[in-house]
């Protein structure tokens, strides 16, 4: 992409193009990670948590602060993809 990373620590390495947002988890793997995950920038966690839960989703990771106040959760639908979810703060 020929930009350096804004974030680059042992549990994070984040890059910036644009708007857009690429994060990189070196310990994915041991969270049961296999892959690229897309986040969905939301308004409130909590309640998209909830309502896609709600509507037979699967959690996966459970809301947590990544730092700075930034959320992020992800969850796994029926066929077994997984998305995430991300609130800044």
């Amino acid at each position: 992409m020929g930009v350096a990373p804004y974030a680059d620590e042992a549990y994070y390495v984040g890059f910036r193009v644009g708007d857009q947002e690429l994060g990189l988890d070196p310990n994915g793997h041991s969270q049961g990670m296999t892959g690229p995950v897309g986040y969905w920038e939301v308004d409130d966690i909590e309640e998209t948590l909830a309502l896609v839960l709600g509507v037979g989703a699967e959690e996966q990771q459970p809301i947590i602060d990544v730092g700075g106040g930034k959320l992020i959760a992800s969850v796994k639908d029926a066929d077994g993809n997984i998305t995430g979810l991300m609130q800044s703060p």
